[in-house]
């Protein structure tokens, strides 16, 4: 298993792993357009076998806001399906085509379609988490923490039970990554960019993982900095590292074929089952 490693991360090991991560007992609806442009479209993966409406997470890929395709990430959506959870993976627009905030405000829509929509597919929209890995967790982050971008939508954090994130960068200025630079249009880069400027006694609950040998996305300042923010403000936060990861292989654990590397769905399967709902009344308006 070792010596395939890193043939299943590279770029036709994505293919793979999603051949090789078992999708039977899921079933897929593609393409679905959460806006008007061509980016705007998500997938959602729905267990067969739910009793009653399911939780929900919608998923955001990593790529330094530059690449990325939700087609690439079919085994996450089959993982998280098999653990009784509807899962919704969502394309954004990228860079050069938008630069921050364009690709938070794709995040903020696809969020507020699925909680408009996903009673249709066996989802509760009372049960709603946001997910993503590096880029993506910084897209989560900010949607589950800025209440700005959902406002846009007529809603609010509160719609949310809880947001994942894995690798996120969420306190990284000044900016060192030169892909990320043009971006958030350094060096004018606003310290209101940051996910961790946003935290408050609101926030919702997070779980929060990492590697220690992450290399790419600085664990100790992200990762445990947001924790430690989170937990300053009363938050809930669960908070948990897998020491056989990098920043990529992280998210490749839900892959069946790399599931040693740590338990990342199991984890992610314990937080959504086991985060108690949030309390306060959230209706759903129609937009």
């Amino acid at each position: 298993m070792l010596l395939l490693l890193p043939v299943l991360v590279g770029c036709s090991g994505v293919d793979v792993i999603n051949t090789l991560t078992p999708g039977g007992h899921t079933q897929r609806f593609e393409a679905i357009a959460y806006g008007e442009r061509p980016r705007q479209r998500l997938d959602i993966y729905q267990p067969k076998d739910a009793e009653g409406q399911a939780p929900v997470v919608v998923f955001f890929y990593g790529g330094t806001w530059r690449e990325g395709a939700r087609e690439d990430y079919r085994f996450v959506g089959r993982a998280l399906a098999s653990r009784g959870i509807v899962t919704v993976v969502a394309d954004y627009r990228l860079y050069p085509q938008v630069r921050y905030p364009g690709f938070v405000e794709d995040t903020a829509q696809a969020l507020a379609w699925t909680y408009r929509h996903i009673d249709r597919y066996g989802g509760d929209p009372q049960r709603l988490f946001v997910m993503g890995h590096s880029a993506g967790a910084y897209n989560a982050a900010m949607v589950a923490l800025d209440s700005r971008f959902l406002a846009a939508q007529s809603l609010s954090p509160d719609i949310l039970d809880g947001w994942i994130g894995l690798a996120g960068p969420y306190d990284f200025l000044p900016i060192t990554n030169e892909d990320a630079r043009p971006v958030f249009d350094w060096p004018n880069t606003s310290s209101d960019t940051q996910p961790i400027e946003h935290v408050s006694d609101r926030s919702p609950p997070a779980l929060l993982m990492a590697s220690h040998r992450d290399t790419t996305v600085n664990p100790i300042r992200n990762t445990a900095g947001m924790a430690q923010a989170l937990r300053t403000h009363g938050v809930a936060v669960s908070e948990a590292y897998a020491d056989r990861t990098s920043h990529v292989t992280l998210i490749a654990a839900l892959a069946w074929p790399l599931r040693w590397l740590g338990p990342v769905l199991d984890d992610v399967d314990a937080f959504v089952h086991d985060t108690p709902p949030r309390s306060g009344g959230r209706s759903i308006s129609a937009q």
